[in-house]
């Protein structure tokens, strides 16, 4: 093709995919600053040992989680400073920090310590005033200027903290992140673009919108359930009935429905990614809840790249009442709410991975209406022994390596 100056012509190129390809995965891994933009909607922590392992062969990952979890500390700090969820955020900014010794180690080790559980709070105070104040020996061995950014913001969340705020088991890097939100006019983007370079953060993570919000379901048996902490099934007890609808709400007090936009940056973001995956992980509170904002779906559409769902594998209490079949079809519906109920399946989903011989195999008449919209069911080998009943790391991200 031949093409003049100043025109701009867009072509598809098609190849034939190997599981694994030994040959691209050994080039990324030798120059992983040039790796492949791929891009995950996910927030906990099953995708946290899968980033870890990623950062070996691109440092160009993009991550979107979710600001909408009410439970453990995220709820302790949006209680005290009505804030977004920065839990999951920050724990992704872990994942992905380089911790080798040509990075920060010390400061990514800071970043992961917590506070002791079964201290009481006048030492507990203690010791974050020894950390703000650059006596403590975590803190000590990090150099300036890092250092006194560090203590600096420490000292701002301190100054901004309530008397009873409970500090048992609280994160070092959510207290840090928390002082820069207040800091930045409560700016969350700023926050995140600070902190990432303090560890850095061998890919990009962000929030899928910056609005303070929370989950909502509505049960089938017409229970509506307020706040993520009540859905997961984890810190209350399971849902006893399944979800008909989910949608974000303005409290946890009140069930007031409302939406959230997704902004242009972030939109940018997903039309730059040369693969999109729905990851492993809690069905509605960690995958779906990034698809909520409007604007996600027809960003999603309109990115022409291949877009690869992994399954969630062993018991998932928010998919009661759902088999496989279902999860995948119910992810298609979440996605047209946004890219249009019209909108063609392949234009939202290329592939579902399945380990068929370790985990819950798709029925073969699904998987002939997958195939009829264009939608490959891709059966590999994706679970050991060893990582049973979970993916084994190395094999999944070898999968999304050799499609990109």
């Amino acid at each position: 093709m031949t093409v003049s100056y100043g025109q701009m012509k867009k072509i598809t190129v098609s190849r034939p995919v190997t599981f694994p390809d030994v040959l691209r995965i050994r080039r990324y891994e030798r120059a992983p600053e040039l790796g492949p933009k791929i891009l995950f909607f996910s927030g906990g922590t099953a995708l946290t040992d899968i980033s870890r392992l990623l950062k070996k062969y691109t440092h160009n990952s993009i991550h979107l989680v979710t600001p909408f979890d009410s439970g453990g500390s995220s709820a302790i700090l949006r209680s005290a400073f009505d804030m977004p969820a920065v839990g999951d955020l920050r724990s992704r900014l872990m994942a992905l920090a380089d911790d080798t010794i040509s990075g920060q180690p010390e400061v990514f080790q800071l970043f992961a310590y917590r506070l002791p559980k079964d201290q009481k709070r006048k030492e507990l105070l203690a010791q974050l005033h020894a950390i703000a104040a650059g006596k403590d020996p975590r803190i000590k061995v990090i150099k300036n200027p890092m250092r006194n950014l560090i203590c600096t913001h420490l000292q701002m969340f301190i100054e901004a903290m309530p008397d009873k705020f409970d500090l048992k088991g609280a994160s070092i890097g959510n207290l840090l992140i928390a002082a820069g939100y207040l800091n930045n006019r409560c700016q969350l983007d700023q926050v995140i673009f600070m902190f990432s370079k303090l560890v850095n953060v061998q890919g990009q993570v962000a929030t899928t919108v910056n609005d303070r919000l929370h989950l909502a379901a509505r049960l089938e048996n017409g229970k509506t359930i307020l706040g993520q902490h009540n859905i997961t099934g984890k810190e209350v007890g399971p849902l006893d009935s399944p979800i008909a609808d989910f949608y974000l709400t303005q409290s946890l007090d009140k069930d007031q429905p409302t939406t959230a936009r997704l902004q242009k940056k972030k939109r940018k973001l997903i039309n730059q990614a040369d693969l999109i995956c729905f990851p492993p992980g809690s069905f509605y509170s960690s995958l779906a809840a990034n698809l909520l904002p409007k604007g996600v779906g027809a960003a999603i559409r309109d990115t022409d790249c291949p877009k690869v769902y992994f399954p969630s594998l062993g018991e998932d209490p928010e998919r009661i009442g759902m088999s496989l079949d279902d999860t995948v079809f119910k992810l298609l519906d979440i996605l047209r709410k946004d890219a249009g109920e019209d909108c063609p399946a392949d234009k939202l989903l290329n592939f579902v991975f399945i380990d068929s011989e370790n985990g819950v195999d798709i029925k073969p008449a699904s998987k002939a209406k997958l195939s009829k919209a264009g939608i490959h069911v891709v059966d590999t080998r994706l679970v050991t022994p060893q990582s049973a009943p979970y993916y084994e790391p190395n094999l999944l991200v070898s999968s999304l390596l050799s499609l990109t």
